[in-house]
């Protein structure tokens, strides 16, 4: 065991003896990924917050008091649309952050990087919360925004190598399971962040630096296990009884070699599934922003049974409406959870290149046909058509891992990947903005709000196809860009300092080191493991089902 205090995190001390249970890992990774993945959900405190001074009702600032000033003023209310630059902060700095630290991520090890990844996040949410009680929006950027940011991007990918090499015959299983559980994570935050808000809500608060509180107290719980249950198998480590099948060995866009991160960059492939990645999340993430209000004006009354567009309903019946549409987003929340444990578990059958083909034909289709179903009043083809897409949409953040695992190597699959997540970054803008400006623009030419996505729906489909363009042109990586048998031995040698090296037979010296994660995984504590994580989803799930039911009321 190491003397120093950081010996506890270092990637040497958490290589797994052969009484590891491998299914240990997955829980592990969604106990991080629930917690980060709140990010999505942060849109439930805009409201509230909204009214932090006023209270009842917002007070709204003046017309001479701008973006900067807004940062720090405390005499008037923050508008929902200031707020809103906390999330696109959020997405900004988990795709750049990723790319900036994966590397180091690769030599420190998943529980290093996990347990940075908690502080970060929650001691983020804790600075916000200050920021909140002192009323400087400064400070929630700065915590929940920037050093909230790099907590999801470092919780993100802080799995993905580990998962990879512990399941190398389920390597789209293995990281659909995890990536689920980010898609999964507004479930469960965003009807506790509402009943945390309902409880401290008083006639002089509205409950949300409390909420933020209580919550960071509570991530950091899960995600301290989370981050101290990771393992990361020994060198040359595989499951009893599995040989790699010969479709494998023989599919040259599964490689068996191992490249650097420093050299992606010069590859085309990386490029290639850069776009790839960038146009598959344009098209659905622009569609998630305005899923509900998108529902509403192209149905209208029709969704309440009245015969009535949306411009001719009065206030009552706009928010029987509204109560729909939320029932609507919730719906695509469940496909877009489900498609990344789906269309990344197909993938390991049907192979990465065809599972993003289908993605970007089957969705093509699917935007074309979204005006057709719009204009006949068919809302059944027309939600099919959305879950669908959002499914997909979760199954390309879930797939492309073990699509780089299978170009690049798994040494390095981790760095790599926080390379690649700058395309969410740049997609996080680039989708809402088309989507949203295409609307504006369509009303501003008279257009009636029933049509006013059409050629929205056009764009997103061209995007699709250049992604399917980019996707087919991706081949095998040429063999000059891959480390040798020297240069890996070396790059292995860097991480944590020393990585014993050993067959999985061979465990002495390792147990000497830190005996403690030798002991035979008993079963009850794999269950456990699995009930802990289980269970709040579950209950996300539950109270999503209890809106996706006011959709089909």
């Amino acid at each position: 065991m190491a003397n120093n205090s950081t010996g506890f995190l270092d990637k040497q001390h958490i290589i797994a003896g052969p009484g590891f249970n491998r299914w240990l890992v997955p829980p592990a990774a969604l106990a991080i990924h629930l917690c980060i993945g709140m990010a999505y959900g942060f849109s439930v405190f805009w409201l509230p917050l909204s009214k932090a001074v006023g209270i009842k009702d917002s007070i709204k600032c003046g017309p001479d008091v701008n973006f900067f000033q807004e940062l720090v003023i405390t005499s008037c209310d923050w508008k929902i649309s200031t707020l809103g630059w906390m999330y696109t902060l959020f997405f900004v700095f988990l795709g750049s952050s990723a790319a900036i630290w994966g590397g180091w991520l690769e030599h420190v090890g998943p529980r290093k990087a996990g347990v940075v990844s908690t502080l970060c996040w929650c001691g983020g949410m804790l600075f916000s919360a200050l920021g909140i009680y002192l009323h400087q929006f400064w400070m929630m950027l700065l915590g929940s925004g920037v050093i909230g940011g790099i907590g999801l991007g470092l919780g993100y990918i802080s799995p993905v190598s580990t998962l990879i090499k512990w399941f190398p015959d389920r390597r789209g299983m293995a990281t659909g399971m995890a990536i689920m559980g980010f898609g999964g994570g507004a479930m469960i935050g965003s009807p506790l962040a509402a009943e945390l808000m309902k409880h401290f809500a008083g006639p002089t608060d509205v409950g949300v630096m409390q909420t933020f509180i209580v919550m960071a107290c509570i991530y950091f719980i899960f995600m301290t296990a989370g981050a101290l249950s990771y393992r990361v198998p020994v060198a040359g480590w595989k499951p009893a009884a599995w040989i790699v099948p010969a479709r494998h060995i023989n599919n040259r866009m599964i490689t068996q070699r191992h490249m650097h991160v420093k050299h992606v960059y010069r590859t085309p492939q990386f490029w290639l599934l850069w776009i790839v990645l960038c146009m598959n999340v344009s098209a659905g993430i622009g569609v998630i922003g305005m899923s509900s209000p998108m529902l509403q004006e192209v149905f209208g009354g029709q969704l309440i049974g009245l015969d009535k567009t949306y411009g001719e309903l009065d206030k009552p019946q706009l928010a029987s409406i509204a109560a729909v549409a939320a029932g609507f987003t919730a719906l695509l929340s469940l496909f877009n959870i489900g498609g990344r444990f789906f269309w990344a578990s197909l993938s390991d059958k049907l192979g990465r290149k065809m599972t993003y083909i289908v993605f970007f034909l089957l969705g093509c289709l699917l935007y074309l046909s979204v005006p057709g179903s719009a204009n006949a009043g068919n809302k059944l083809l027309f939600v099919a058509a959305f879950c669908i897409i959002l499914s997909m949409y979760g199954g390309g953040f879930s797939t492309v891992p073990a699509y780089l695992a299978d170009l690049f190597g798994t040494h390095m699959v981790g760095a790599i990947h926080g390379r690649l997540l700058t395309a969410w970054a740049t997609a996080g803008i680039l989708g809402p903005v088309i989507v949203n400006y295409m609307r504006e623009y369509q009303l501003s030419l008279g257009i009636p709000r029933e049509q006013i996505y059409n050629q929205t729906m056009y764009i997103l489909a061209g995007m699709l196809m250049i992604g399917l363009i980019c996707n087919l042109l991706i081949r095998p990586v040429a063999d000059k860009w891959f480390m040798t048998d020297d240069e890996l031995a070396e790059e292995k040698s860097l991480a944590s300092g020393k990585i014993v090296e050993v067959e999985i037979t061979g465990h002495k010296e390792l147990e000497e080191q830190s005996p403690e994660i030798h002991r035979r995984s008993h079963p009850v504590i794999v269950l456990a493991a699995w009930t802990a994580v289980l269970i709040p989803l579950s209950w996300g799930i539950y109270k999503t089902l209890i809106n996706v039911s006011k959709f089909f009321a």
